[in-house]
């Protein structure tokens, strides 16, 4: 069930109603939420949320055994951060794996067949693993203690986070979940107006974009124009950015609305003026998680300045292996990859920030226009797909371009982006002012509007794929 249908909107009003009818008994509304989160996991497939079950009591049970332990806690803990690897990689990497190794089988003229089995992959399981390891670290460092099981469980299951993002920690979120006092709506004309942007992101801007610049380029990007191409590459920078920006708003929206706080995870990425600022821009979330729980432990730049750019090249290709299980995904995370280790060089040998200094738009330009490149393997369904799209990109200059007013328009809107930053606060104080008893008719023809000027059909989230 999307969040942005109008199912989901409707029930979501009758469980808000009761959620707070319960306002007394914040232990209650935690099972209302734990039953709500299951049966939209089970909405999906009923062997999901078993498997979200099973996989809970696994973890809970290492994290109990990390606790006991006084002299074997690193053991339990290795383990327990193998069963979620070989969870995940079980699950969502079977099929990629089993292609390889039988093409590596053929190529060794091996006779070997490695069987097919089809395999599913369940919904959120790539954020409630890294949820189970931010539990787990937690629990081996001493900053949490074993939380209570259904809490534990409704940390994995929380439904606003679970189906893509954002990534909650253990030690900040668990503790909203174990709360004894009553729980308020936190920020309740914020909360509206991200879920405004959300259904405006998501469903009208990001909906348009792709019906009419993404989709028909990159289906047949041979017949277009080296303009045209990169009008398709801009497109999709900006689509998957108000997908996701927007999906983030809608359930941090909800989230307050139920009483939680999820973390910041976009904070206008297409500013940032190289790719490190991006990334602290980008799914941050994401890249925190990633800069803790695999940069760093891997040696960060403690090891010298060769070592660190390894270490960047394995955290970044980590990153795009987790985001699929393909070598589109892997590529996409190389060039980042690439990217950062070279923006390092550059630092080292040049000085920190030279480009910048000197012409902060040109840093944000090229940077934008290398993100807008890696997009390319992240957009397309195979390598080969990305191969004719840059072969098209390289040769089609004399194709005349059928986008020039949409090409014209997205520079505009590139150089007054950064105009763009204070709307979401500029929204919610003018909604602040209104009075409440217009509010209702207020976001209902925000909706309506939205619904009657967006394409036809619900939008998917482009990051549940992951």
């Amino acid at each position: 069930m999307s969040y942005l249908s109008i199912e989901f909107g409707l029930i979501f009003v009758v469980f808000f109603a009761i959620y707070w009818a319960f306002r007394l008994l914040p232990k209650f509304q935690n099972k209302l939420l734990l039953i709500s989160s299951y049966l939209i996991v089970g909405s999906y497939s009923l062997q999901f949320a078993v498997i979200l079950f099973i996989y809970t009591c696994a973890i809970y049970f290492f994290s109990l055994m990390i606790a006991a332990s006084k002299h074997h806690a690193n053991r339990w803990l290795i383990l327990g951060l193998v069963a979620s690897i070989i969870n995940l990689a079980l699950f969502k990497y079977f099929d990629f794996f089993r292609y390889e190794l039988q093409s590596l089988c053929n190529y060794l003229n091996l006779s070997i067949l490695i069987p097919v089995v089809t395999v599913l992959i369940p919904i959120g399981i790539s954020f409630y693993t890294f949820h189970s390891v931010s539990y787990l670290v937690s629990i081996k460092k001493r900053e949490l203690h074993v939380a209570k099981f259904w809490d534990f469980a409704l940390f994995l299951a929380f439904f606003p986070s679970l189906i893509a993002g954002p990534i909650n920690r253990a030690k900040t979120f668990l503790p909203q979940i174990a709360v004894s006092q009553p729980r308020d709506i936190l920020e309740p004309f914020r909360a509206f107006t991200l879920i405004i942007l959300a259904v405006i992101k998501v469903y009208c801007l990001g909906g348009l974009i792709s019906e009419n610049w993404v989709t028909p380029i990159f289906s047949n990007p041979l017949e277009y124009s080296f303009i045209d191409l990169l009008v398709g590459l801009y497109a999709y920078a900006m689509q998957i950015y108000l997908n996701f920006s927007g999906y983030t708003d809608l359930v941090t929206g909800i989230a307050l609305l139920l009483g939680f706080r999820l973390p910041i995870n976009f904070n206008f990425p297409y500013l940032a003026s190289n790719l490190r600022e991006f990334w602290d821009r980008w799914h941050i979330s994401l890249s925190h998680w990633i800069r803790d729980y695999i940069y760093i432990p891997l040696g960060g730049s403690r090891r010298g300045f060769v070592r660190t750019q390894i270490n960047v090249m394995l955290a970044m290709l980590l990153s795009g292996l987790w985001h699929g299980a393909g070598i589109n995904f892997i590529i996409w995370g190389a060039c980042h990859g690439i990217g950062i280790a070279f923006l390092n060089i550059l630092d080292r040998y040049i000085g920190r920030g030279w480009i910048t200094e000197r012409s902060p738009i040109v840093a944000r330009l090229l940077t934008w226009h290398y993100i807008c490149f890696t997009w390319l393997f992240f957009c397309c369904e195979s390598l080969a797909d990305a191969l004719d799209y840059l072969n098209a990109l390289c040769h089609n200059f004399t194709v005349e371009p059928h986008y020039m007013a949409a090409f014209i328009s997205i520079c505009v809107i590139f150089f007054i982006y950064p105009l763009c930053k204070n709307i979401p606060t500029w929204c919610t104080v003018q909604l602040s002012r209104i009075n409440s008893i217009y509010l209702p008719v207020l976001f209902i023809f925000i909706l309506w509007l939205t619904i009657y000027l967006a394409p036809s059909g619900v939008p998917n989230f482009i990051y549940a794929n992951f």
